[in-house]
């Protein structure tokens, strides 16, 4: 066991999208709700969402693009799972139940030590989601109006590609929730089938990174940035965001900077909208 806890921090310097680039574009992404929230258009506000299948089928159709970067992410998460010694029975139930990225690669690189710190696996855990509260925040103008469940069904499958994609769906005039949905289970789908793959053969992998599968979850955002894209509005909250998330993670320790950078930037955009 420590053979594996000394080799593991070596094998996961992919885990380096977590930094200032990801948590930029995560920071960026947080921007829109400020944008759409602030803007001053109440009919996206006032109007009931529909729950539709063929909503979900039409988020399920935009998100098989994204998939494929996502499973190339999850891949390497299967491997680095084998070699922190979960079996694929682990790796599937992390996969599944904890359904972010981000997240389960720190709890992974905090797994071979002993004993478990299972108190910082938590916390961190907590830290590294916190931008989700900015995401779920976005939604409520629309799924506060479904019913509760499925609402709650609905946000279990989000993550920041698939809110990502209904954000730009409802910026663009459309109103079916399940769309959220629809994206999210098939980016779940690709993420835990993925994991299951690359921990089967891991054992044949001793670098990931040796193979460009640390650019993976890069290129997901960089694709998602580019499409959110609505002008010079955009540079200024984008930059703030980035600025504050460099910092932030230069001189604070953990993962602040993905919540102070998102923060940031989706503060500023609210008060260049009002002005």
């Amino acid at each position: 066991m420590e053979h594996i806890g000394a080799n593991i921090p070596e094998k996961m310097r992919f885990q380096r999208w977590k930094s200032s680039p990801l948590a930029t574009i995560k920071g960026i992404i947080a921007v829109q709700r400020a944008d759409l929230s602030e803007s001053g258009n109440t009919n996206t506000t006032s109007e009931r969402a529909t729950f539709t299948l063929s909503g979900a089928l039409l988020g399920a159709r935009r998100a098989i693009p994204l998939a494929l970067s996502v499973s190339a992410v999850g891949f390497a998460f299967g491997v680095l799972a084998h070699q922190a010694k979960l079996d694929v029975v682990d790796a599937v139930l992390m996969s599944g139940l904890v359904y972010a990225g981000a997240s389960q690669f720190v709890a992974l690189s905090l797994w071979a030590a002993m004993p478990l710190p299972v108190a910082t696996i938590i916390l961190t855990t907590f830290i590294v989601n916190l931008r989700h509260l900015l995401m779920g925040a976005s939604l409520r103008p629309w799924f506060s109006r479904l019913p509760p469940w499925r609402a709650y069904i609905s946000v279990f499958f989000m993550v920041d590609e698939s809110w990502a994609l209904t954000m730009g769906e409802f910026a663009a005039g459309g109103r079916d929730a399940a769309f959220l949905l629809g994206s999210g289970m098939i980016l779940f789908i690709a993420w835990v089938s993925s994991t299951v793959i690359g921990q089967t053969i891991g054992a044949f992998i001793n670098n990931p990174a040796q193979w460009g599968l640390d650019f993976a979850f890069t290129a997901v955002f960089t694709a998602l940035l580019v499409g959110m894209w609505k002008g010079k509005s955009n540079i200024l909250p984008w930059a703030v965001a980035a600025v504050v998330a460099v910092a932030a993670a230069h001189w604070l320790p953990g993962k602040w900077y993905i919540i102070l950078g998102g923060t940031a930037g989706s503060l500023f955009g609210a008060l260049s909208d009002a002005k």
